[in-house]
């Protein structure tokens, strides 16, 4: 399994972040959304090539420009980062998917366990959560797992019936060592068989987080 090293600059609200640092494991194919537009187009351009490398010219540029504006969207939503996930299931079974996103919102505070501690009693109200401390190299984080049934119109289903779809969702929280800031590592998939493996995936990108020194973007000193 290889992995790619990823120093982000993302922004919040105009604010400059702290430069974060992850890596991303074997299948996880991903656009940084703090780029600007035409960094973004072109981002998505080498996605869909990394996706469908048998794709056509048409494919490319269909799905290119979604993608291209899905990381606008989520842009103006507040979030920095997305990726999606394709892995083979066993057996000749298919590709099994899965989105993440990173989002990041100013904390007001900058001692991490203080802000770990008070996500930890937020989520832990919430009966659908799964809550799980985390001691990461970077410090403090706290996990949450939700499964949730949605009904999905028959419209949309290959037997023209109304199906129930189960969606899992992990969500990481990890406080800023270098600033007032959270940073919301999310992974959803309705793949849910194949969820050990997401875990696996998620647990590896959270391992490997890093709050570099602001000198040091893209790895050289200002």
């Amino acid at each position: 399994m290889g992995s790619t090293d990823l120093l982000q600059n993302l922004s919040v609200q105009g604010t400059h972040l702290p430069p974060m640092a992850f890596r991303l494991p074997t299948g996880m194919h991903a656009i940084e959304v703090s780029l600007d537009s035409g960094e973004r187009a072109e981002a998505a351009q080498r996605l869909v090539r990394d996706i469908y490398p048998q794709g056509e010219e048409s494919l490319w540029n269909a799905m290119g420009s979604l993608y291209s504006a899905m990381a606008d969207e989520m842009l103006a939503g507040g979030v920095g980062f997305f990726g999606i996930g394709l892995y083979d299931i066993e057996d000749g079974g298919g590709v099994a998917h899965c989105s993440l996103t990173i989002a990041v919102y100013e904390s007001g505070e900058t001692d991490q366990d203080v802000v770990a501690h008070g996500i930890q009693t937020l989520l832990l109200g919430d009966p659908l959560h799964e809550v799980t401390w985390l001691d990461l190299p970077c410090g403090p984080a706290v996990c949450g797992v939700t499964f949730r049934k949605l009904l999905v119109d028959g419209a949309y289903t290959q037997s023209g019936k109304d199906e129930e779809l189960v969606m899992g969702q992990i969500q990481v929280h990890i406080p800023f060592s270098t600033g007032p800031y959270t940073a919301v590592v999310t992974l959803d998939s309705a793949s849910v068989e194949q969820w050990d493996e997401f875990s696996h995936a998620v647990a590896g990108i959270v391992g490997s987080v890093e709050f570099p020194s602001p000198a040091f973007i893209d790895g050289r000193p200002d």
